[in-house]
């Protein structure tokens, strides 16, 4: 079987380059969101583009294209293959990728505005919960000053998963911060390696998807991933652990599949920001909504694969550009006398990566 990392259809990023879509002026994208939110209850679904603020590396460039083709990422059946060449791949992803070093970066990010304008939107009831293709927790990391996290999960569904578990074929989880420990102590070169990188507060260079780039001649063969505790006490011998998020080449559960339905279905509208929706799981729930003739306001900037969509409308704006704006549009003056609202819209890192060209540009 042949798999390929998810893209935006070629015709649809030729028209792109043939038009420059012009970008909304703030004061109406303000109104637009806010008028569309204050119409009907909304769903959210998010992605990438709302944690650039916070210093992630978006997927896609504005032009639509994968910021790194020449990327090759480790795809699910690759990951947990029982086999010498699985424990190969295990070794890769746990030293280079989201991993042992790509995790650093990772515990050093904070919400943006965005964030805080969307938790603030929640808090104050604006919309309903909102469903979110990032790994990176930072949707739960603003409102979890205001909610418990059995609240949490009421209100925000990681349609991908999360970066902060980690569990083993056999169904044993683990906080990740603690898996990061066990790798630490397997591997005390590395370990000191990634204590010089916090003591010095560097920052291993990524590529999309937190994939650490290192020099060619660096080998991982002697990197050792630790064995699930809980299957040796069950009197088995298994190294096969994953993070608790959706790889390539990976389907979303049936659970969340339908949980991600049943917020589209019983929200009046749906409002997408930061997302190519490049990603099946994430595109289907637009074209779900459209079906039930909800309507549709989408937050962007560059091509989509919905673009040409009848019954989306678009605005061609950055969400860091709006969104404090919009919520200040929505609640009114309660955003003055309501101390959280008031503490949410002056919280927030504004922290971008600088984007380096896509492999192969001039």
């Amino acid at each position: 079987m042949r798999l390929s990392v998810p893209n935006i259809p070629p015709s649809i990023l030729s028209a792109a380059a043939q038009r420059n879509a012009p970008t909304v002026p703030t004061s109406e994208a303000v109104q637009r969101i806010a008028s569309f939110l204050s119409a009907g209850r909304a769903a959210v679904l998010t992605g990438a583009g709302v944690s650039v603020d916070s210093g992630v590396k978006a997927y896609r460039g504005k032009d639509g294209r994968y910021m790194n083709p020449d990327y090759k990422p480790i795809f699910y059946q690759q990951l947990i293959e029982n086999s010498p060449r699985g424990h190969s791949f295990r070794q890769r992803y746990w030293y280079v990728l989201r991993a042992y070093l790509g995790f650093l970066p990772v515990r050093r990010t904070f919400p943006n505005p965005t964030h805080f304008a969307i938790a603030a939107l929640q808090h104050a009831n604006a919309v309903g919960p909102l469903i979110t293709q990032n790994v990176d927790g930072l949707h739960h990391a603003a409102l979890r000053r205001v909610m418990t996290e059995e609240e949490l999960e009421a209100h925000i569904l990681e349609l991908h998963g999360s970066i902060f578990k980690v569990h083993c074929n056999h169904g044993h989880v683990y906080p990740r911060p603690i898996f990061q420990e066990w790798l630490g102590q397997a591997n005390p070169r590395w370990s000191a390696y990634v204590d010089e990188l916090e003591r010095t507060g560097a920052q291993p260079k990524t590529n999309p998807d937190g994939d650490v780039a290192l020099d060619a001649s660096v080998s991982y063969d002697d990197f050792v991933v630790p064995e699930c505790p809980r299957c040796i006490a069950e009197g088995r011998h298994n190294s096969i652990m994953k993070p608790d998020f959706v790889f390539f080449g990976e389907s979303i559960s049936h659970k969340v599949k339908d949980h991600s339905y049943s917020i589209v279905e019983s929200a009046d509208r749906l409002f997408i920001l930061g997302t190519t929706l490049a990603t099946y799981s994430a595109f289907r729930l637009l074209k779900h909504a459209l079906e039930l003739r909800k309507p549709v306001l989408y937050l962007n900037v560059g091509p989509t694969r919905a673009d040409g969509l009848p019954g989306v409308d678009k605005l061609e704006i950055p969400t860091g550009a709006v969104m404090r704006e919009v919520v200040h549009a929505v609640v009114g003056t309660r955003a003055r006398y309501d101390p959280v609202l008031r503490d949410m819209l002056l919280s927030g890192v504004v922290n971008p990566l600088v984007q380096e060209k896509p492999t192969g540009a001039s």
